[in-house]
């Protein structure tokens, strides 16, 4: 890969497994300066250390989405090491099984303080830490294509949430017009992805092959998302990329 996004700095939220591993491979790769966070530091430093032995120049900052002052912590620590954050890739995300009928509320609760409230709140540093240096940044937001449909009866808040998603994202884009803002906001929703979520969603090991046997189809790579990303984000600068759907080719829903 060319090194197309060379002298900008991304922030990847949620960068320990799946879809944001591999997006900060790809950014790497395409010659972006990293920053990449999540919980659990053991994975953030053996990405950082891969990444590094490519090349890259990459900051592991540990987080929790559901605490203001650790999302507000990596933006402050990207400035200190690397001058500011030019690219926010909103991946962090979790869906749990929690039925609007039945499900106990603390389910509820941690979906809608990662998914959305937590989402909203990095994009806010972000956008702060772009407009203070007056940089062209973008936002890219990883949604789901539950966020266009329930895809079944245990999903609804976890749709909620990602519907919500959606709606912010065409809110923060309204926002930036009403500016004159040169930032750009993006939408990717990715449909069935091989990766740990169906694990975390059942909230058992082993439900991702129960998933993929049921199916029956070749599920997405979290690769394929990534490149999804990095293609949003190498658009030129006229060019606003609203909402990517990308699901498997056998997918029914």
């Amino acid at each position: 890969m060319s090194q197309i996004l060379a002298g900008r700095t991304a922030l990847v939220t949620g960068a320990s497994s799946g879809i944001g591993t591999e997006t900060a491979r790809a950014l790497a790769a395409a010659g972006a300066t990293l920053v990449v966070s999540a919980r659990r530091r053991d994975r953030l430093d053996a990405l950082a250390a891969e990444l590094e032995k490519a090349g890259a120049a990459v900051l592991p900052v540990t987080a929790d989405m559901r605490r203001e002052d650790d999302i507000v912590r990596c933006f402050a620590d990207a400035r200190d090491r690397f001058g500011g954050v030019d690219v926010l890739v909103n991946n962090a995300g979790l869906g749990r099984s929690a039925p609007i009928s039945s499900a106990a509320t603390e389910l509820w609760r941690e979906m809608l303080e990662v998914n959305v409230l937590g989402l909203a709140i990095a994009t806010r540093e972000a956008i702060r830490d772009m407009e203070r240096r007056g940089r062209a940044g973008h936002v890219v937001n990883v949604a789901s294509m539950a966020s266009h449909r329930v895809p079944g009866p245990e999903s609804g808040m976890y749709s909620a949430t990602k519907f919500a998603v959606r709606a912010l994202t065409e809110g923060i884009r309204q926002e930036l017009r009403a500016k004159q803002s040169t930032i750009r906001v993006s939408l990717v929703s990715p449909g069935y992805v091989a990766t740990e979520f169906a694990d975390v969603f059942a909230g058992r090991p082993g439900a991702l092959q129960a998933l993929q046997a049921r199916l029956a189809v070749k599920m997405l790579d979290a690769v394929d998302v990534a490149r999804a990303i990095v293609w949003v984000l190498t658009q030129p600068p006229h060019v606003e990329v609203h909402d990517v759907l990308v699901r498997p080719t056998e997918q029914k829903n």
